[in-house]
């Protein structure tokens, strides 16, 4: 058994074989994280505070902690808490002090992956977009500007938390930190920039003295004292280990389910393939397993990274609405319970393996005093086995893991299900089906000459918005020889959405998807004699999460051709006018006061594009979770109460010909009892006449 020595008071540094770990009170050897003095095997769960509500916190750590989890993992989003430059939010759903704090009055650790680059389907995987426009910057790489703002970022951070007492090395939740996130997947597309910025991140971080851990997820090469994990859907089978055996084993992200992206078909795991995996990764010798997500919840307002839903990771654990998932939850929590249950042997005894056929493996932990756990596993997806142990005989299903406390009586396997399942109920509470309770506001359509800016080509879309609107128009005016029905509009784009209109009528749409954003357009259009204004709305669904060379990257048009009977015209380089955003954006016509700047009219029997739809509603009586179903909606973003719950895309459908989400989620704490403000951006032509406000529960199945 490897030996450790703790010291407990104030920031300490322990050595490890040749190497500094910083501690107070957290260190860690080979076997596990070091806590007060005290090895520790720890399931975590990953909850992100901005994807739910203050409201919903505590409930959510409490379901968490019922379920077996001793961890609470977040990362730490950059552009949520710095919008601008040098102006922080760390209020409401930013809040994440008050976060952490729930999380230590429930007696649970925590988990704080600051990054700052997050990609966690985030928009710009959590880079604030002001980063864009500093000078010579490089994103993540060994660049001097941006190695000062994500220092400075950090620093912030860091000393927030302890500035509130929150490391456990101050008596607080924070067991663990992250620097940077899976920066070896593009480590070499930096080339010569990329080592020498994982070795300053590292340096970085442990000059900060936290007093606990920092690890970093997907980097093989993490510098001493810094700790390398896994994530993914495998770890248990595909981890070849820590890169120093004085170092524990931990699991970052066990996989629940997959993020939910717009061309790419739904994708659920089951909870026997997750506890297979979790407990062969202990079985192997990990001492931390957390679940990513155990409760995904909503990605408010413009937060998504591109072409991903608003719903996130809701086949979670606790579903986006914070609702018991089962069997999912329930076989969790009986996994993390009967492993918990070999503790003793596990941390403190000695490893062995036995071979007990061609793909199945017993792992035997022993301790000197004759405590004993085993996992004995089967690999063979395809039968069940029989296999002999300690002269008994155990059948093993198909990929599974049989837990045995002592080494006797297998008190869980991963492919034996025993708890119920439920599955969700809706049931509509109102209808906004009545023309009489709405009213709508057409957007303006801009004309070349009515736009402030110019240019004589095309302007790169992210650039021009600054991220501040998924909305850029480009704008140009054409004269026209004679009236023609016939010709023939081709525009390419680096993504995402195109809404084009020739003198203010739509035209044509087109898009692109989660895997492949850029596309084209190619309509026939009308042209009148004399002159024609041409407006093009490009349309972005959140930025690019992930990839090396962020600032770089593209959206928007590149090329506009027009094709008529007499020739084809280029106008890629041309005179463009622009504008950013819609009108009723800059008129913030979601908000209860600056509704009435505009001029609402009664609805018209006709849908037409770009058209903001205005309702009011009373609360239910009771403190129910709602969804609202958009399912009768095309595109667009909707407001309650001057909060954003999200863009919506249900005229985007899956393989199977249904939206990829229905119902948005309408947080309790969102509402007013009375006279609640209901506003809707629709792009396309859906009907609001289809909407209903819906009480979403859960149902127990036989």
């Amino acid at each position: 058994m490897e030996k450790s020595v703790v010291l407990a008071l104030g920031f300490v540094s322990f050595i490890l074989v040749g190497f500094i770990v910083e501690g107070g009170e957290v260190s860690y050897d080979g076997r596990s994280l070091i806590i007060h003095g005290h090895r520790k095997l720890l399931f975590s769960a990953s909850i992100h505070y901005p994807r739910s509500t203050p409201e919903m916190w505590a409930e959510l750590i409490a379901k968490a902690k019922e379920g077996g989890i001793d961890v609470i993992q977040t990362y730490v989003f950059w552009n949520l808490h710095e919008p601008v430059k040098g102006q922080y939010d760390f209020s409401g759903r930013a809040d994440i002090v008050r976060f952490i704090k729930e999380i230590q009055a429930q007696g649970l650790y925590a988990s704080l992956r600051i990054g700052p680059f997050i990609e966690a389907e985030w928009n710009y995987g959590g880079l604030p977009f002001w980063l864009h426009d500093v000078p010579g910057i490089v994103y993540r790489c060994d660049n001097e500007p941006f190695k000062m703002h994500m220092q400075n970022f950090t620093t912030m951070i860091v000393n927030m938390m302890k500035s509130e007492s929150l490391y456990a090395s101050q008596g607080g939740p924070i067991i663990l930190s992250q620097i940077e996130n899976e920066y070896q997947l593009v480590e070499d597309a930096f080339h010569e920039k990329g080592p020498p910025y994982v070795k300053w991140a590292a340096q970085m971080a442990v000059e900060l003295r936290t007093g606990v851990p920092w690890m970093m997820c997907k980097q093989y090469d993490a510098p001493d004292p810094l700790i390398n994990t896994c994530n993914g859907m495998k770890c248990g089978e595909s981890f070849p280990g820590p890169n120093s055996p004085k170092k524990p084993w931990l699991w970052t992200e066990n996989w629940t389910s997959q993020y939910q992206a717009y061309g790419a078909d739904p994708n659920t795991r089951s909870p026997q393939d997750i506890a297979f995996q979790a407990a062969l990764f202990v079985a192997r010798n990990g001492t931390f397993v957390n679940y990513y997500m155990y409760h995904g919840g909503t990605n408010f307002g413009r937060t998504t990274s591109a072409f991903t839903t608003t719903s996130y990771y809701d086949d979670a654990p606790l579903d986006e609405y914070g609702f018991i998932r089962q069997p999912k939850w329930g076989h969790l929590k009986q996994l993390n319970g009967a492993i918990k249950s070999c503790s003793s042997p596990i941390l403190f005894g000695t490893q062995s393996t036995l071979s007990l056929g061609a793909k199945q493996m017993g792992y035997i932990y022993r301790r000197n005093s004759g405590e004993c756990a085993a996992f004995l596993v089967n690999r063979d997806d395809t039968k069940t086995v029989v296999v002999r142990f300690r002269n008994s005989s155990y059948q093993l299903s198909p990929n599974s893991v049989s837990i045995l406390p002592d080494c006797k009586n297998v008190a869980f396997n991963t492919a034996k299900i025993n708890v119920k399942n439920n599955k969700r109920s809706v049931t509509t509470s109102k209808k906004f089906n009545e023309p009489g309770m709405w009213e709508e506001f057409r957007d303006v359509v801009p004309r070349f000459a009515e736009t402030s800016i110019r240019s004589k080509t095309l302007l790169e879309h992210m650039n021009t918005t600054k991220d501040k609107s998924d909305y850029l128009w480009y704008t140009f005016s054409y004269q026209h020889a004679s009236s023609n029905s016939k010709a023939v509009l081709r525009v390419q784009s680096a993504g995402h959405v195109l809404h084009a209109f020739v003198n203010g009528v739509l035209v044509g749409s087109a898009h692109g998807n989660h895997n492949r954003p850029n596309f084209r357009l190619e309509n026939t259009i009308p042209l009148n004699k004399g002159s024609n204004n041409i407006s093009l709305l490009s349309v972005t669904v959140g930025l690019r999460d992930s990839g090396a060379y962020l600032e770089s990257r593209a959206a928007g048009l590149r090329r506009v051709k027009i094709h008529d009977i007499q020739k084809l015209r280029d106008f890629t380089n041309y005179r463009w006018g622009y504008q950013v955003g819609l009108i009723g954006e800059k008129l913030q016509i979601y908000m209860d006061q600056s509704s009435s700047k505009v001029q609402w009219t009664k609805l018209s029997s006709s849908r037409n594009p770009l058209t903001w739809y205005k309702t009011r509603f009373d609360a239910p009586a009771d403190n129910l979770s709602l969804g609202l179903n958009l399912g009768s909606m095309g595109k667009g973003e909707v407001w309650v109460n001057g909060q954003s719950i999200g863009r919506y895309w249900a005229s985007f459908l899956t393989s199977q010909g249904s939206p990829y989400q229905t119902w948005y989620h309408v947080p309790g704490s969102f509402l007013k009892p009375k006279d609640n403000l209901l506003v809707i951006l629709e792009e396309q032509n859906g009907s609001p006449l289809g909407i209903s406000l819906d009480i979403i529960s859960t149902v127990s199945e036989n």
